[in-house]
């Protein structure tokens, strides 16, 4: 069901960057990498909360070896709880930083039921995935969550001798959006446009609206980027840079027919859920996916593919 494509993907393949991007990933669950765009920095999300003890003092290594003094802006691809799990940590270690992100950001801040969710699937990855005692220790909190600068299409900030450029890709969250860096045109992809995994399987991940996950995927390949970096997984690899949207929509739309398939056949809610997870529920994903996280976004795929 999910499309392999053949190319490497090691993790040194995965990792390896322009040096105007560092991984500072910790932990397991969400990617995070700053941007050193001349003059002021960027970090691409914040990856999980109970691993943001090592975020930061990656950060820190980070900005030391290339000079730079402070973390000026946060590029938010949307508000999931794997993708901004630490930053109420980040934000009280660089409170001067400004956090961009779409419109609907600011509604998802201010709800009490996000928080809770934030909260109980934050929990479940420390429990799933913390190896060490102050990681088991983490209290996870959705707290002084905010959102600065409010980005829509085509809105960018000035990083010195690098813009990033936003573009609204809606499809896996109504905020969610991909960031392009100018002029050397490498662009952060949103999960709306799929994750590539280790096992070189794409992924989708359809909870809002299958159209516009497509449309997404179009929009970002008419941007032509030079260089993907892809929700979860890092660099894509170079010979599929140029087929990587036209991959997605192959995988989407094998989702689609496989989930209208199990309703034509009067599936219930609950049967339908045991087949999408017999076949996307792998051990790759397992490495990085909570199994809660995974039952969660699963039944609002289901519920509103069309």
């Amino acid at each position: 069901m999910n499309r392999t494509v053949n190319a490497a993907y090691t993790d040194e393949g995965r990792f390896s960057f322009p040096d105007y991007i560092e991984r500072v990933t910790a932990g397991t669950g969400g990617e995070s990498f700053l941007i050193f765009g001349g003059t002021k920095t960027a970090l691409y999300d914040c990856g999980m909360a109970y691993s943001q003890e090592g975020l930061i003092a990656n950060i820190e290594e980070k900005l030391e070896k290339h000079g730079y003094e402070t973390l000026d802006y946060v590029l938010l691809s949307h508000t999931h709880y794997d993708h901004i799990g630490a930053l109420p940590y980040i934000l009280e270690r660089w409170p001067d930083a400004k956090v961009c992100g779409a419109e609907k950001a600011l509604k998802v801040f201010s709800s009490r039921g996000a928080a809770e969710t934030m909260v109980r699937l934050g929990e479940a990855a420390k429990e799933r995935y913390a190896v060490s005692e102050e990681e088991r220790k983490c209290v996870i909190k959705a707290d002084g969550l905010r959102c600065d600068i409010v980005m829509h299409d085509g809105d960018s900030v000035d990083l010195g001798a690098m813009t990033v450029r936003a573009y609204e890709t809606k499809g896996h969250t109504d905020c969610s959006l991909s960031y392009m860096l100018e002029p050397v045109m490498t662009l952060f992809a949103s999960e709306s446009t799929g994750v590539l995994r280790a096992d070189g399987k794409m992924y989708t991940a359809i909870l809002k609206d299958y159209f516009q996950t497509v449309e997404s995927a179009e929009k970002c390949k008419a941007l032509k980027p030079a260089l993907i970096i892809g929700n979860h997984f890092g660099r894509i690899p170079d010979e599929i840079t140029e087929r990587y949207f036209d991959l997605y929509i192959e995988a989407a739309e094998e989702e689609r027919r496989f989930i209208l398939n199990m309703r034509e056949k009067g599936l219930s809610f609950e049967e339908m859920i045991k087949g999408y997870e017999s076949v996307y529920w792998t051990e790759e994903r397992a490495k990085s996916q909570p199994k809660e996280a995974f039952y969660e976004n699963a039944g609002w795929i289901i519920k509103n593919m069309k």
